[in-house]
């Protein structure tokens, strides 16, 4: 396994899933998160991972330049949570999401190690009642259709039960 992409819906057990992967590989294992914490529960949330992770794991923050990130780890395991996230931040920032995930399949087809990405499926609910959600949910979707054609293996996380769909 070289690239894993892992799916899933909201507390599906995803981000465990992908943690347990990455640390069953040899190390260094590096997480690149996206989350920004923009309010108090956040902080906390991010602060529960990253004490769940623990100190056999470096954090790089990378909100935006994720493709960067991912190229500068070279030699490593690396763990992406998640690309939900990295969406809505290109989105806020007013970058173009398509060009963006052109340069991440680009990073993770070159990256040289084991990389796992972590998105969840925005795409089984209702169709969004307002444009920047349908906006949002296309975005996702697009993305998490791309990620996965270049993932040398998916899965998709319910209940915490994973399916291998590639």
């Amino acid at each position: 396994m070289n690239s894993l992409f892992v799916l899933g819906g909201a507390r599906s057990g995803k981000s465990r899933y992908a943690q347990d992967r990455s640390e069953a590989l040899p190390g260094p294992h590096v997480f690149i998160a996206t989350a920004e914490a923009y309010d108090a529960e956040m902080v906390d949330r991010i602060a529960r991972h990253r004490a769940d992770r623990g100190e056999g794991w470096t954090t790089v923050e990378a909100p935006l330049a994720l493709p960067e990130a991912i190229a500068a780890q070279a030699g490593k395991t690396v763990l992406v949570d998640c690309l939900t996230l990295w969406a809505t931040n290109l989105m806020l920032a007013g970058r173009d999401a398509d060009a963006a995930t052109d340069a991440l399949c680009d990073a993770v087809r070159d990256f040289g190690g084991p990389i796992i990405l972590v998105a969840n499926e925005v795409g089984l609910g209702i169709v969004p009642d307002n444009a920047l959600a349908r906006s949002f949910r296309d975005v996702a979707g697009r993305m998490n259709q791309r990620i996965a054609a270049v993932a040398q293996e998916v899965q998709f996380l319910m209940a915490g039960l994973p399916l291998r769909f590639k």
